[in-house]
């Protein structure tokens, strides 16, 4: 693996639906592990308007860090952002943004320091509100894939079994553990280690 140098994060934004129909469900990973890390921090995250989300201040071993978790749908989660951004001033790969992926199995995940969309809606429109810029920190989660396309928009909006959501669970650990290497900016060390153990 090619050596991954980057700034450190200030901000990590999960990705998901608002509304109670959605809560818990496979495409809420990201928001799930935000609301997770908030409270491992010990940080409240609270509804904030100019954020178009809900939002929280924590304070880690790294340092401050901004959580949010978008109350726009999927779709529009670049409004979000790109309040955040604007507001602290926040360059793009001072972001991590945490998100459900189809392409990987439970239990796995990926962390990507720039790239394309990959069909994902809502890093399509975090890429747009960036005019284009795309090199924004991405932890990607698998949620695995249902087998065929027509199938993903009632599998992406479903709610996963105990087995997968323990499997979430493990996948939040592994971050958390990591977590300081992520905020100083020490990606690639961050990579290794959590790539290697879902090998």
């Amino acid at each position: 693996m090619t050596d991954v140098a980057t700034t450190p994060i200030r901000a990590i934004v999960g990705l998901g639906n608002p509304g109670n129909e959605y809560a818990q469900t496979r495409h809420n990973a990201g928001a799930m592990f935000v609301e997770r890390l908030a409270n491992s921090l010990g940080c409240t995250l609270k509804a904030d308007s100019k954020f178009f989300g809900h939002y929280g201040k924590a304070i880690t071993s790294a340092g401050e860090v901004h959580l949010l978790i978008p109350a726009t749908f999927m779709n529009r989660s670049g409004q979000a952002v790109g309040a955040l951004a604007r507001f602290f001033k926040l360059e793009p790969e001072e972001l991590l943004i945490a998100y459900d992926e189809l392409d990987l199995p439970p239990g796995t995940l990926r962390l990507k320091a720039s790239g394309g969309h990959g069909g994902h809606n809502g890093i399509r429109d975090i890429i747009q509100t960036f005019g284009g810029r795309n090199d924004f920190h991405r932890l990607r989660l698998g949620i695995g894939h249902p087998g065929h396309k027509d199938r993903v928009t009632g599998y992406v909006l479903g709610r996963a079994p105990a087995n997968e959501r323990e499997l979430l669970e493990q996948t939040f650990d592994r971050v958390e553990a990591h977590l300081p290497s992520l905020l100083k900016g020490n990606l690639a060390a961050a990579m290794n280690e959590l790539h290697r153990q879902v090998e």
